[in-house]
């Protein structure tokens, strides 16, 4: 194997696999990127897996001879990152080593056998839909923070997703103590019918799609092939394993008969909550909340620190509590 490609081409490339190889070593083989050269495509793809999030990457390259080649990805990408903004041109040697050249650089960095890589999940669905990707991203934020980190409820250590209607679908998320739902409206007809029942994201898949989209403009193309969801964006295409399991019946933790009703400035409630918050108790970060007639009094205390109280306007009418 050996072809030539830009610095900032092949540094972008392997920027996106670093966060999904694994670094815990519970399988040595995983904290590798498998390359692939192809001479009838002019391409190189790299390929990365944690068994939970896989990703196929592809940029066009100069191809003199094809091939794998298997390689520590943090090693490799330091490396890469080092060097100047010119060609790069990669080798495989004999013994799996892999030789990286920059005009008076040169590199010698240890290789593994390509088949020792665990084999990639093929790609045969066509059902692709196209959804708009600052939506989704902002479905993303508003609910991800709510996604449980127990391990043994798991079933909610991931984002429910589901199809509403012809156009709708919603994002839910819960950790037993909050809830945070939102709902969004696409501009074609969602054509998915396993979407309908549900699907639940894992957290980890869902900051790598957030990753993905993070310099996105327009759309992106989704579907869900037997037990993954699949992304594709950019020539890069994102492989996401679904968590199993049943989502509670999150429409039974919602009063549908709310006693009170509240209005409040956003920016006003968040700035006064990180000053009062600044002399709460370090290990709760409580804030105590007293309403009356159009006023809010946010008040915390530390008997370490000492204590802190602020008011502000509200359009509320009732009595005190």
């Amino acid at each position: 194997m050996k072809f030539k490609l830009e610095k900032q081409d092949f540094l972008n490339l392997l920027s996106r696999v670093q966060s999904i190889v694994e670094k815990r070593n519970t399988m040595p083989i995983l904290v590798n990127v498998l390359m692939e050269a192809d001479a009838d495509a002019d391409t190189l793809t790299l390929y990365a897996t944690n068994l939970e999030v896989s990703v196929i990457a592809s940029k066009k390259a100069k191809i003199e001879n094809p091939g794998k080649a298997v390689i520590n990805a943090k090693n490799l990408f330091d490396i890469v990152k080092e060097l100047n903004n010119d060609f790069i041109e990669i080798e495989k040697q004999g013994n799996e080593w892999l030789k990286i050249t920059q005009g008076k650089s040169v590199f010698n960095i240890v290789g593994i056998k390509p088949e020792e890589f665990p084999v990639f999940p093929a790609l045969n669905s066509k059902n692709f839909i196209k959804i708009d990707s600052h939506l989704f991203k902002d479905m993303i934020d508003k609910t991800i923070f709510c996604v449980s980190h127990d391990e043994t409820r798991y079933h909610l250590n991931g984002v429910f997703l589901e199809k509403t209607a012809d156009k709708d679908f919603r994002m839910v998320a819960t950790d037993g103590h909050r809830l945070s739902l939102v709902t969004r409206s696409s501009e074609s007809n969602i054509k998915l019918d396993n979407i309908s029942n549900g699907i639940i994201i894992p957290r980890k898949g869902l900051y790598e799609i957030k990753k993905l989209l993070e310099s996105a403009d327009g759309d992106f193309e989704l579907t869900i092939e037997g037990a993954q969801l699949v992304i594709k964006y950019d020539e890069a295409v994102l492989m996401i394993r679904l968590i199993e399991g049943k989502y509670p019946n999150y429409k039974q933790l919602i009063p549908q008969k709310l006693q009170k009703d509240i209005k409040v400035n956003k920016e006003l409630l968040q700035s006064s909550l990180k000053r009062v918050s600044l002399l709460s108790n370090q290990k709760s970060k409580g804030v105590t909340l007293a309403f009356k007639n159009n006023k809010m009094e946010i008040s915390s205390n530390n008997p370490e620190l000492g204590d802190a109280k602020e008011e502000i306007a509200i359009n509320y009418k009732g009595e005190s509590f």
